[in-house]
């Protein structure tokens, strides 16, 4: 060949690469994880009938996957143990005369990744819509290349809140208590309308540029980091936004559930476990789609369900982030669950995953979660799930008045329903979400009923949740109204005459219920007891709620009073959990108080005693 033949070989041969190969995915991998393989999956014109070398010491092609749609390769990469990282040149070829290169790079674990903890009990979650909390960065509240602009006297459009606003409010969020954000999903959301919610994935490894960067999204776990706080993406398995790429181009024809017949989901969460569902009633179920701007994913098709996993991982190792909230998680096939927890907790064996299950029936959700002996066979590696049925008793609980039959006694025997879990301790506890009306709202504005609830949540078992707004008492409809329930943290736009973050403007109750909540995680931070203890509890009495937190060497004291009287407890009805203390220390006030006969509760309040020997 000579010189001039050469040349124009190698012109060719760049502007194939331009024009063919539109994406890779995973864009990049990392040297050294547990499982030593990778499928990656290339995307360009006419690319599926291209073959695929690799030249390589320490990584090498051992299958190329070819799909109904002639633009796709799924290429599955074997990786040897003592590669280190570094670039490798995958070599593509139509077998008439035309190639072209694809360099992808390895990268450098950071040390320890896989070891590293999950959240866990020790945590306080702070749950954020990052569209209503903060806007750090107005010059990306509207984008041309994405559909949607900003409006943000809109409840459902979106408002501008971003990264940079959450950055910028670390220290608020440390100094609260909170050790976890779950920002809800932050990935590219490019859909005409009601993009702001990040429920509509359109690009699995791009966060939405009005919120920033993937860069930006890494310094916010890294920044979150230093300052105590780590980051929980929220993570969408059942469905993706109608305007996601693949749907110009579906890979297969079984690539989404009713690909070509839209049926909605009929929402019967049952059906996975009941050993008497029809076959019919379990497809509809599973493979329903939720709205028709959600298509509904067949992560029976391995090629998609390999994708799905080794996405969560790329955004684990990427954004080193701390833990996983699952959406919708029954709704996905239940098979492909299995596998997907099975490979996180392999690569990551002390992380943590929650799942949503949305379902107050303690053995609906129980079933999903990780060494439950289930009747069906039935195994999973899910660490945690949402506690709905404790959501939905703790929330009825507070709107009743107190008598035998209802009030407290609604999470009391909530609780004994603990033993149909394999790790009730591993459930996260909450009394809101975005999904839900606001609290302060729902309990007629009472800041003694408010503060119950977040007393419980700080020092029951398990992993306690709060929704931003909530510690300045945002409020909404008591009817579901997302738009109104995600309203915009006050302080978090240029020109908000009421700053949370500062206190400046909030009322009396606001800034007596924030720094009762800061003052209760801080103290909460601090106490292996409330963390891990165990969980001893006696049954309301005269509408109140006392239960004991204890291990070997302390013990921690909570009494609530549900009711409008003040009440005298004779504590002689609570020596098993007293055990001898003659003395408690109030854990707000640190004031001693004498646990001899009778402890006193001011009407609608809490006491939390840490006991203390003479």
């Amino acid at each position: 060949m000579n010189r001039l033949t050469l040349f124009f070989t190698l012109m060719i041969s760049a502007s194939t690469l331009a024009d063919t190969i539109e994406r890779v995915e995973p864009p990049f991998w990392w040297a050294g994880m547990r499982d030593p393989t990778l499928q990656v999956m290339v995307y360009g014109d006419n690319l599926g009938d291209w073959s695929v070398t690799l030249d390589h010491r320490h990584v090498s092609v051992t299958d190329v996957h070819r799909v109904e749609s002639d633009n796709y390769l799924f290429i599955d990469l074997e990786v040897a143990d003592e590669f280190r990282g570094g670039e490798i040149t995958l070599q593509f070829s139509d077998g008439k005369g035309r190639s072209l290169n694809q360099d992808y790079a390895f990268h450098t674990r950071r040390k320890h990744s896989s070891e590293r903890e999950g959240f866990n009990t020790s945590d306080a979650i702070y749950l954020i819509t990052p569209d209503r909390f903060a806007n750090g960065d107005p010059s990306n509240d509207t984008l041309p290349e994405l559909q949607e602009a900003a409006n943000r006297d809109s409840s459902v459009g979106r408002h501008g809140g971003d990264i940079a606003g959450m950055v910028k409010h670390l220290d608020y969020v440390a100094d609260m208590g909170f050790t976890a954000i779950w920002p809800t999903p932050m990935l590219e959301n490019d859909q005409a309308v009601y993009s702001y919610h990040g429920y509509s994935t359109t690009d699995h490894y791009r966060v939405d540029a009005r919120f920033g960067s993937n860069e930006d999204y890494r310094q916010l776990s890294l920044q979150g980091r230093s300052k105590g706080v780590g980051l929980i993406q929220d993570v969408i398995l059942n469905h993706i936004g109608s305007g996601h790429w693949w749907m110009d181009d579906l890979p297969t024809s079984d690539w989404l559930n009713y690909q070509n017949d839209f049926k909605p989901t009929t929402h019967y969460r049952t059906t996975v476990q009941d050993p008497y569902a029809a076959d019919i009633d379990k497809r509809e179920f599973a493979d329903g789609w939720f709205v028709e701007s959600m298509p509904d994913l067949n992560q029976r098709n391995p090629l998609l369900a390999n994708y799905l996993i080794q996405n969560s991982i790329w955004w684990i190792e990427y954004a080193d982030l701390y833990g996983i909230r699952t959406d919708t998680y029954s709704y996905s096939d239940k098979d492909f669950l299995t596998e997907w927890t099975r490979r996180i907790m392999e690569e990551y064996p002390n992380f943590n995953i929650v799942g949503e299950e949305w379902s107050t029936n303690p053995n609906v959700v129980s079933y999903w979660q990780r060494g439950k002996n289930n009747r069906d066979g039935y195994i999973s590696y899910l660490p945690s799930l949402m506690d709905f049925p404790l959501y939905s008793s703790l929330r009825q609980a507070l709107t009743e008045e107190e008598s035998w039959n209802q009030g407290l006694i609604r999470v009391y025997e909530s609780l004994a329903n603990d033993n149909l879990y394999a790790d009730p301790q591993g459930l996260v506890i909450f009394a809101e979400n975005h999904d839900t009306s606001r609290l302060y709202s729902l309990v007629d504005k009472d800041l003694g009923k408010f503060n119950i609830a977040m007393t419980i949540l700080a020092t029951l078992r398990g992993t306690p949740q709060f929704f931003y707004g909530s510690e300045v008492l945002a409020t909404s409809p008591k009817t579901r109204d997302d738009g109104a329930v995600r309203s915009d943290f006050p302080g978090g736009w240029e020109g908000d005459t009421v700053n949370g973050f500062t206190g400046e403007g909030l009322s009396e109750a606001q800034s007596d219920a924030q720094e009762y909540l800061r003052r209760l995680l801080n103290w909460r931070k601090q106490n292996s007891t409330i963390h891990n203890g165990d969980l001893l509890h006696f049954a309301p009495h005269n509408g109140v709620y006392v239960y004991f937190r204890h291990s070997d060497d302390a013990r921690v004291m909570i009494a609530i009073n549900h009711t409008n009287d003040s009440r005298a407890l004779d504590l002689d009805r609570y020596r098993q959990g007293l055990e001898g203390y003659q003395l408690g220390r109030d854990a707000l006030t640190r004031e001693q108080i004498s646990l001899e006969r009778e402890l006193t509760l001011t009407p609608m309040s809490v006491r939390i005693l840490e006991l203390v020997r003479p």
